[in-house]
This record gives C-alpha cells, structure tokens and sequence, in this order.
C-alpha cells in the first residue's frame, strides 16, 4: 500500500516531516529517492527538525554522513550522490552506525546499492509544479505499520 502526497509549499513538507516523526518506529530505514532539487534534503530536515534536532542540520552533501542526538538514540542523514561505487560505503562506519543510529535518512540509495540496509520506506520525491510530490513506499513490515500511523 503506497500513498501519494503533493507538497504544494515548506509548510506542507514541514507538515509531513512533523507527521513520520511523530509515526515512526525505534528503528527505521528511509530511502529518499528522486532527481536533484526534488526536495530530498528538505525532507530530511524536516524529520529531523520535528524530532527535536536543534541549531543547524547540514546537508551531508559533502561529508556523506550527519549523526544527530534524536529521543532514543542517534539519526543518521547520509547523502550517497558522490559515490562512484557502493564499495566506498566501507569508509563510512556503517557497522557503527547500524548499532547507533535507529534512523536512518539515505538520500541516493542507489549509490549504495548492496552496502545499505533495505529500507522499511521508500520516499519518491518528484517536482511538480511549484510544488513537490512525495510517494511513500512501505519496503517492510514495520515500513508498513509506519505508513498505516501517518495521517492521510
């Protein structure tokens, strides 16, 4: 069971980074999937943002990996668009991170395709318009369970 949302501004971005906040599992993968400028890092911090990460949310465009303290423990933002091949990923410490982090937020997961841990959601972000839509995509069981919790 898929839904669709359109994001016709930032509020209605912060809308639903507030709303997976609120809905989401002590651990979770998220894939954020879409071209560039279709708001992936906007996303991101907006989840991060409703989770209660103060003070500035960098994008991890060039450091591949952000860590931010969350309630529970640790969210990872990682940006995977620089990789030239997924066995890059082995300088990251993911290791660490899949016993640290509950969130995960991967923006270009198919960078990493092979090195990763399956995601339990897939978000499809495509521009349309001024706006910007979002398919969610439950990739497991508890992906499932998440998406029935987050209001239509």
């Amino acid at each position: 069971m898929s839904r669709d949302v359109f994001l016709p501004d930032a509020d209605a971005t912060e809308a639903l980074g507030a709303a997976l906040a609120r809905t989401r599992p002590p651990r979770a993968v998220v894939y954020l999937e879409g071209d560039l400028g279709a708001g992936k890092s906007t996303l991101a911090r907006a989840l991060l943002r409703a989770l209660g990460v103060a003070g500035a949310i960098r994008s991890p465009t060039y450091t591949l990996v952000e860590r931010y303290p969350v309630p529970g423990g640790e969210a990872a933002h990682l940006d995977l668009y620089r990789l030239a091949a997924a066995s890059e990923l082995d300088f990251l410490g993911l290791d660490e991170l899949s016993t640290e982090a509950g969130l995960w937020l991967v923006e270009w997961p198919d960078r990493g395709q092979g090195g990763l841990p399956p995601a339990d959601l897939h978000l499809r972000l495509s521009v349309e318009g001024a706006g910007r839509r979002v398919r969610l995509v439950p990739g497991s069981p508890e992906g499932e369970a998440w998406l029935a919790r987050v209001p239509s």
